[in-house]
């Protein structure tokens, strides 16, 4: 196989976040990049698949998000043939990086924000190339199709490679850690913050199946095979946050109410499917997935906010 998995070791935890390297002739692409921190480790694997910065021709991000984008600008230094390829949506983002990094740091704090992602660096334009829906990029024997998939973030995409018939899907086709996997199939969709939308995921997971791809590559974690089992996964759970949403905002429910509702909800949500799996009173799991119950929550009540937002402008 000419794509392998890497391990980000993201927030010193393993198995949580992936980058992807590409192996194509004496060329290669990085898919991801995580953070600042994870940069030497993907320049480490390059170097041992005999391959120098020098080679790297693309490298993809999935969306801005700082655990698939944190490290691009920095890595793009480090590569100096390279062109970083992103959403039309993301691609001013990773040039001009202030709001991703305003936003970030509002919700860590300044300090915080600068021990988990460190400097954020920008891009230079001319290095920069946004990818349109359904547009196609040879890369070697393999060719490229970048497939726009809104749901867990309105500026994400995923990529289609042809040569191994799989598909790269950032957060589009849901959360898979390992460390979940030990009663079966457990995954669940990430609705977090700030562009949640439960109809366009649906359409997402199914364009990612309509590709006919044998494996998938999501972020979190690692390849599969179990497409169809997985569709079939995230789309009652989708079903089930569609219906949240509404009941949320029928509720009335408005600011720490909501949030507070909508947490709660999303809680019950995930302590259900770890009973289902018989993995209820592992706390090492219920850690693992602290930060997506939370954030899933926040997605939730802001998909809530957004929709009443909308329909005040009508």
């Amino acid at each position: 196989m000419t794509v392998q998995t890497i391990d980000c070791d993201y927030f010193d935890q393993p198995k949580v976040a992936a980058a992807y390297l590409m192996v194509e002739g004496d060329e290669a692409a990085f898919i991801e990049t995580n953070t600042n921190a994870a940069v030497p480790r993907l320049l480490e694997r390059l170097e041992a698949s005999g391959l120098t910065p020098e080679q790297v021709r693309y490298v993809i991000i999935t969306h801005v998000h700082l655990d698939h984008a944190g490290g691009a600008g920095l890595l793009m230094q480090a590569c100096p043939n390279a062109t970083l390829l992103a959403h039309p949506r993301a691609a001013p983002h990773v040039i001009d990086p202030r709001r991703i990094i305003a936003g970030a740091t509002a919700v860590y704090g300044p300090e915080r924000f600068a021990e988990l992602y460190g400097e954020i660096v920008p891009v230079a334009e001319d290095r920069v190339r946004a990818m349109a829906d359904g547009e196609t990029l040879q890369f070697g024997q393999r060719t490229l199709s970048f497939l726009h998939t809104p749901g867990h973030a309105n500026h994400h995409f995923c990529v289609h490679d042809s040569r191994e018939n799989g598909v790269f899907t950032g957060d589009s086709f849901g959360i898979l850690y390992p460390a979940l996997q030990k009663a079966g199939l457990f995954v669940f969709p990430s609705s977090t913050p700030t562009d949640f939308d439960a109809a366009a995921a649906h359409v997402a997971v199914d364009r990612i199946v309509g590709t006919g791809a044998e494996v998938a590559w999501p972020t979190h974690f690692g390849p599969t095979s179990q497409l169809a089992e997985i569709a079939s996964e995230l789309h009652r759970q989708l079903d089930d946050y569609a219906a949240l949403v509404d009941e949320a905002d029928a509720s009335g429910r408005t600011d720490n109410a909501l949030d507070a509702f909508c947490g709660e909800r999303v809680r019950a949500f995930f302590a259900a499917e770890l009973a289902q799996h018989g993995l209820d009173g592992d706390a090492d799991l219920e850690k693992t997935i602290a930060i997506d119950v939370e954030l899933n929550g926040q997605g939730v009540a802001f998909a809530v906010k957004k929709r009443r937002f909308k329909r005040s402008r009508r």
